[in-house]
């Protein structure tokens, strides 16, 4: 009877075992080993296609060639995670100012959905669907699920495709487009190509934080947060000698090797055609610059007792104070031209509103004790 028990419940251990994996058994990745098993859903001759490993880390797989004299077909396949895949054409590499194609399959097993968008940032509302510069045929854009593997298949109407780089993005796991808006991506990449050769480079890249995103938050965290809390320490908390000298410096010093950092980043960017970008850049520079000024104020600083002291002061304040407000007003410029959504905005506001009610009460506060002194 205990063996009969016993032989149940292996039995049904091996039955769970064998269903919970069975997904990961019957999905087989695409190779340019074998055959397109798709080839009969695509509405376009998929034959003579070249076939190439686009991003192995994501297990992309590029067929593409010249099938007509007018006319490139592609089909982009990758492993089906309940999300988006998608190709974009470039010219530097980059994402932003070019166009893309994504498709995913509607949840509950529904139609597939393919839409064209205008890559304008990096945010979900900064890439309108049904907006871009490819020249699709009509009617040949699918997207197909079979055995947990998406392929993604296209035409463009070219004799020779104009960009020489190719940018590959999948979505978050799970996660599906809402009215058609992407949702951002989980991880992106993009290689060179040559159509001639029928090559591809392979594909490199990463999470979608990338240096843009280094570049805002370095700069946010050390001239917008911590150099706002550095003054605070130096105007209100001086009572507490030498606690507030020693975190003042420390303060405004980490703020400003943090925003050293994402200024270089910054200019490492290739953003020339972006909107307002040399004013954004010519801010920065300054801000650098006064920034600059503070630590060579900081080792040229006069003792107490000497006569240009106060002029000292009058300088070390207001240039620190010139460049917090220049800061602060860059970095809201900053997110407008990355389109970044307004949660970003909103939250930085949330923390300068903090910052300056807690400025306020501390000023009522130093106020009311020097009347009383």
């Amino acid at each position: 009877m205990k063996l009969e028990k016993n032989s149940f419940f292996f039995v049904l251990l091996i039955g769970v075992l064998f269903g919970f994996f069975s997904p990961f058994v019957s999905s087989q990745l695409d190779s340019c080993n074998s055959a397109l098993p798709v080839s009969n859903l695509i509405p376009f001759n998929t034959t003579s296609l070249t076939c190439t490993n686009a991003w192995s880390s994501q297990s992309f797989v590029l067929r593409f060639g010249q099938t007509d004299s007018n006319t490139w077909s592609f089909v982009l396949s990758a492993p089906d995670r309940g999300t988006y895949i998608a190709i974009g054409f470039s010219n530097n590499g980059n994402m932003v100012k070019n166009s893309a194609l994504a498709g995913w399959i509607s949840s509950n097993g529904g139609p597939g959905i393919v839409k064209q968008y205008y890559l304008g940032g990096y945010s979900s509302g900064s890439c309108p669907p049904d907006q871009g510069s490819l020249p699709l045929v009509a009617n040949t854009s699918v997207i197909i699920s079979q055995s947990s593997q998406l392929y993604l298949a296209f035409q463009l109407n070219t004799q020779m495709p104009q960009w020489s780089h190719l940018i590959y993005a999948v979505g978050p796991s799970g996660s599906l487009p809402s009215s058609n808006y992407l949702p951002e991506h989980s991880s992106k990449a993009s290689g060179t190509v040559d159509y001639s050769g029928g090559t591809v480079s392979g594909a490199s890249g990463g999470s979608s934080f990338n240096k843009a995103r280094w570049h805002g938050l370095l700069v946010t965290l050390g001239w917008g947060i911590l150099m706002p809390i550095g003054i605070m320490m130096a105007r209100y908390f001086k009572k507490y000698d030498p606690f507030w000298f020693y975190a003042h410096i420390s303060i405004q010093g980490i703020g400003f090797v943090l925003g050293l950092v994402g200024i270089i980043i910054g200019f490492s960017l290739d953003d020339d055609d972006v909107n307002n970008i040399d004013v954004h850049k010519a801010i920065g520079i300054i801000i650098l610059v006064f920034g600059a000024l503070q630590v060579k104020a900081f080792f040229i600083r006069p003792v107490k007792t000497s006569k240009i002291r106060r002029y000292w002061n009058w300088y070390h304040h207001n240039i620190g104070r010139a460049a917090v407000i220049l800061g602060i007003a860059n970095i809201f410029l900053g997110l407008n031209i990355a389109d970044e959504s307004t949660g970003w905005s909103v939250g930085y506001g949330i923390f300068l509103a903090i910052w300056g009610l807690s400025c306020i009460f501390l000023e009522v506060k130093l106020w009311m004790s020097n009347r009383d002194d």
